[in-house]
């Protein structure tokens, strides 16, 4: 693709780093076939190309305008395009872009804003959150039906399995997943124990920066994000072997740290490292020797929804999947099953008309033909399918501990 970028963005470092992943370009439309807003709404500018080249005119020197903005708060990030696409455009890193550029020149409504300040002063800290979710349980009998369903199942709060093991990873436990599922890197605890590694929780690392991020906020995502290394280096330097990610959004920003902050003198090296060393838990898993438990006919039968964090971001389309048959769970088929959920961090609050849209294509998908329990590997996606899912909807790590604990 070539491009003519205006001089205000010409020597800039996000101006650079656009124009490298534009010229990759090649218009071929390969990615609007796999793109679900492209799919559900049919308009050009509502996908991958049509969003490419707003974001290149508005870098040429072209003034957004609020419906150039709409077209990129659309776009779910699910990052599909990228694995469609031949030329290896980095989509995700450019609709990043494109949104900063975007948010700095326009004014939202303010309805908007406030909700858009909400979800950061929120989400990314697990007390604010807690506190949040539990008013919510308090007003559930007063909440309309349509918002009570929204509130996840209370979880227990318990303590790490404690045997030592030479072998150490360090827990990611995130914001939102700490709080609502908790189980989950418990039961990665266990499972951990069983092959002979230590799980580490360090309580000063906390939101990956995700949230920030996406909502066009990358400074104070920066500022997450050197708090977690800042936290994680001790235990780097004195030997762990890997930072565990259990939610695979929170994966993907984790192992992009080393690009986020390769200009900050002061981290860049740091970065860098910490992003070398993060693995979802199904890469630790994928060689393990897990056995041949007895799985309980009523949760034998298992629909996996495969994140587009996990397929796409991380680029791990298969590895769950194939560690929940090795161990003898019986997977059903999935159409379309490279398509977003609707999650999609935030998107389900500020698009919820769309998103409702793809929750109901996801879970027609994965009920049919019937499964007993649907599981997932990303906290968003499994309280997103949870509120209209007619059977459970587990992580997979819980559901394989589940099945190891027998």
């Amino acid at each position: 693709m070539q491009t003519n970028l205006s001089e205000t963005y010409r020597d800039s470092v996000q101006g650079k780093e656009a124009e490298a992943i534009l010229r990759a370009c090649v218009h071929c439309g390969f990615c609007t076939a796999t793109c679900p807003t492209y799919q559900l709404l049919g308009d050009e500018l509502d996908g991958p190309r049509g969003r490419i080249y707003q974001i290149k005119q508005i870098l040429e020197g072209a003034t957004p305008t609020a419906t150039t903005r709409l077209h990129l708060d659309r776009c779910l990030t699910c990052r599909s395009c990228e694995t469609t696409c031949p030329s290896g455009v980095q989509y995700g890193r450019l609709v990043d872009i494109g949104r900063e550029l975007v948010e700095a020149q326009t004014q939202r409504p303010l309805s908007e804003q406030l909700t858009r300040k909400a979800l950061k002063a929120v989400l990314p800290y697990p007390q604010r959150f807690r506190l949040l979710l539990s008013l919510g349980y308090l007003a559930k009998p007063l909440l309309p039906a349509h918002l009570a369903k929204k509130l996840p199942t209370k979880s227990q709060v318990e303590s790490f399995a404690t045997q030592t093991h030479t072998r150490k990873v360090l827990a990611f436990d995130g914001c939102v997943q700490s709080v609502v599922t908790p189980a989950t890197n418990q039961a990665t605890a266990r499972i951990l124990q069983k092959i002979g590694i230590e799980l580490v929780s360090v309580k000063e690392a906390g939101c990956c920066g995700a949230v920030n991020q996406h909502l066009a906020s990358p400074h104070e995502a920066l500022d997450f994000i050197r708090r977690n290394i800042d936290a994680w280096w001790p235990h780097i330097e004195a030997g762990a072997e890997a930072i565990v990610s259990t939610a695979s959004g929170c994966g993907v920003m984790l192992k992009d740290y080393g690009h986020l902050l390769q200009h900050d003198a002061t981290y860049a090296a740091k970065a860098l490292k910490v992003s070398s060393l993060v693995k979802d838990i199904s890469e630790v898993l994928r060689d393990a020797d897990l056995g041949k438990p007895e799985i309980p006919s009523t949760i034998k039968k298992v629909a996996f929804h495969s994140p587009c964090t996990l397929q796409h971001g991380q680029k791990l389309a298969g590895v769950v999947e194939s560690i929940l048959q090795k161990v003898g769970f019986a997977l059903t088929p999935v159409a379309d099953a490279h398509l977003c959920c609707g999650s999609a961090g935030t998107y389900s609050i500020l698009q919820p008309e769309l998103s409702q849209q793809l929750l109901g294509n996801k879970l027609k998908a994965l009920q049919t033909p019937p499964a007993q329990v649907i599981a997932t590997a990303n906290i968003g996606c499994q309280m997103h399918l949870a509120t209209a899912a007619n059977v459970r909807v587990v992580h997979w790590i819980e559901l394989l501990d589940e099945v190891m604990l027998q």
